[in-house]
């Protein structure tokens, strides 16, 4: 059972989270724009629902997530489980028999980036500033499967026991040309979406996947290869969302062309 004494001190610590932020938006409305608050009762009930939500979701993913991802990746990660499902020929596990645990980094990396709450706010805004031409689902779709690939590519970096920056300076190249190549209205987004995905949700179990890989991963350091899994969280969304971009590009492209063909 939950205490009071639990959500009470969650409570707390999200209102002192959450008073600085009132206490600059307040601050500029009244002492530089002088100006007072329009529905100023809808918005105070509107942070305490906000404070309210808040603790109710940290303090589920304290009794829920946190402890259930944790202990999934260290079951994943045992030498007993991967000997069991073993493919390879040979008495040493190779980085083949670890393919649970990219299936499940796969899909662990989706459905947390799905869930992540700055991704949803992130999505409603573009669709709303772009007029709608940014789908708020192929956003956050393209974000997660950016997660997705990166965490599971992670987990074989971890495995495998390659250098961390071969992969960092390898996707960074393909992030400068794409650069480039992609539509100039997805570029700040994509770029944004590296930074929304490392939030509440994503960062707890991510982190706890690359402790219990390192940990039970002979020769693996979980202080060195445990925490390098958020590097990919960050950096392989920006690929996936441009992609994305230039995928829609190329189809709309092509159906303009083959609209005047037929036209002609």
């Amino acid at each position: 059972m939950i205490s009071l004494n639990q959500f009470i001190a969650t409570f707390i610590s999200t209102v002192s989270d959450v008073i600085p932020i009132a206490a600059i938006i307040f601050g500029f409305q009244f002492a530089v724009l002088r100006k007072p608050v329009k529905n100023l009762g809808t918005v105070l009930l509107g942070f305490f629902y906000v404070i309210f939500g808040l603790s109710l979701f940290l303090l589920g993913l304290e009794l829920a997530l946190f402890p259930l991802g944790e202990t999934m990746a260290m079951q994943l990660t045992e030498p007993e489980f991967l000997t069991e499902f073993k493919i390879s020929s040979g008495l040493v596990l190779t980085w083949f028999d670890y393919y649970w645990v990219y299936l499940f980094a796969f899909f662990i990396g989706f459905s947390t980036t799905i869930a992540e709450p700055s991704l949803i706010a992130v999505a409603i805004k573009a669709n709303q500033v772009s007029g709608g031409s940014i789908s708020v689902n192929g956003l956050r779709i393209a974000v997660a499967l950016g997660v997705a690939f990166g965490i599971s590519l992670g987990s074989y970096r971890i495995v495998a026991g390659d250098p961390i920056h071969y992969y960092i300076i390898t996707g960074y190249v393909v992030v400068v040309i794409q650069t480039f190549y992609a539509p100039k209205l997805i570029v700040p987004l994509a770029y944004d979406s590296g930074g929304v995905t490392t939030s509440t949700v994503t960062v707890p179990l991510v982190t706890a996947l690359g402790l219990g890989l390192a940990s039970t991963v002979p020769g693996r350091n979980p202080v060195i290869d445990g925490f390098g899994l958020i590097a990919f969280a960050s950096l392989f969304p920006i690929i996936s969302v441009m992609s994305y971009a230039q995928i829609t590009q190329w189809l709309n492209n092509s159906r303009a062309a083959k609209e005047k063909r037929d036209a002609l």
